[in-house]
This record gives structure tokens, sequence and C-alpha cells, in this order.
């Protein structure tokens, strides 16, 4: 009877162990483009380097790794996407990644897939329903200008109130004068 419970703990500690314990592709795509991408790129707009919405259908896989994992040896082989990319973006240099594995490239373009934000095909003159936007400004905390607006509010009802009880503090003194003399 104990060797069963301990072969079927054994069991069950070897099956356990050999689960991968990897990311999944968009979690180590994200991590890779927070930490290597995010200082010149944004996926849905352009910044030092070119927006990268929509990179896995424009370009093929094998492209990417080679403009990732080395920009300037593509640029000099002649590619005209590249050198098109290059000049477009005034000549700004994308530093190598030569360390970034194939497999890394496509958890980066799963990542930007799945963050990329769908473009309108029509825009219409009034909002779509449901997507009306708000009137109002959300009270936030790191809303400065509320903070002290409210704040100057709470001292001036303060100040006025300690002023109208001194106000008739005094009037009651003098009043109190006037009786007794």
């Amino acid at each position: 009877m104990k060797s069963r419970i301990f072969r079927l703990g054994v069991l069950l500690l070897l099956a356990t162990s050999f689960q991968s314990k990897a990311n999944p592709p968009i979690e180590e795509g994200k991590s890779i483009f927070l930490s290597r991408c995010a200082a010149c790129h944004n996926i849905n707009k352009p910044m030092t380097g070119p927006a990268l919405s929509g990179v896995g259908e424009k370009r093929s896989i094998e492209w990417l790794v080679k403009f990732i994992q080395s920009s300037q040896t593509l640029i000099k082989s002649g590619d005209a996407d590249a050198v098109k990319i290059f000049e477009d973006f005034n000549k700004v240099p994308m530093p190598d990644h030569p360390d970034l594995t194939e497999e890394n490239i496509k958890s980066i373009v799963e990542y930007i897939k799945a963050e990329s934000k769908p473009v309108e095909a029509e825009k219409a003159p009034f909002a779509k329903p449901g997507k009306k936007k708000t009137f109002y400004t959300p009270i936030k905390l790191n809303n400065y200008a509320f903070v002290f607006g409210f704040l100057a509010v709470v001292v001036a009802l303060v100040s006025s109130l300690y002023y109208a009880v001194q106000f008739k503090t005094f009037q009651r003194k003098k009043l109190e004068e006037n009786k007794s003399a």
C-alpha cells in the first residue's frame, strides 16, 4: 500500500516536472518588445521608427528576421523596402539584434498582431452607436488642477467659517461691554 502511494507520488512529481515552463508566444513577444523595441517603435503610431501595426501582413517573417537581426546588412544589399524605411525615417539606423532567434521575432510579431488597433474602414460624420465619447472628465487624484481647486475651496470655506465665528465672538464681547458700562 505504501509503495503504491510512493509510486503514485513519484509519477505525479515526474509528470508535473516535465511540463513546459516557457511563456506563451504573446507574453514572450511582449517582454521582448518592451525591452528591445518600445524605445523607438510604437505599435499604432510612428516614433523614431515606423509604426509596427500590420508588419506581419506587410512583410514575410524571413524578411523581418533578416531586417531585425541586421538592418544595415539588408540596406547595403540594396533591398528596396529596407532602403525606403531607412530613408523615410531620416536615415536613423536600427540597432542590430543578432541574438534574437526566428522564434523570438515570431513571438514579437504575434504580440504586435494582438495589440494592433483595428483600422476603421469608413469614417462616419457621427459617432457609431456604442462609440460615444464621454462629456466629462473622470476625477483622478493625479489631475492636479482639480486637487488644487478643491483644496482652495475647502481652505476658503474653513477660513470664512473661522472669521465668521471670530466676528460673532467680537460682537458678543462688545455687547457685554456696552451692557456692563
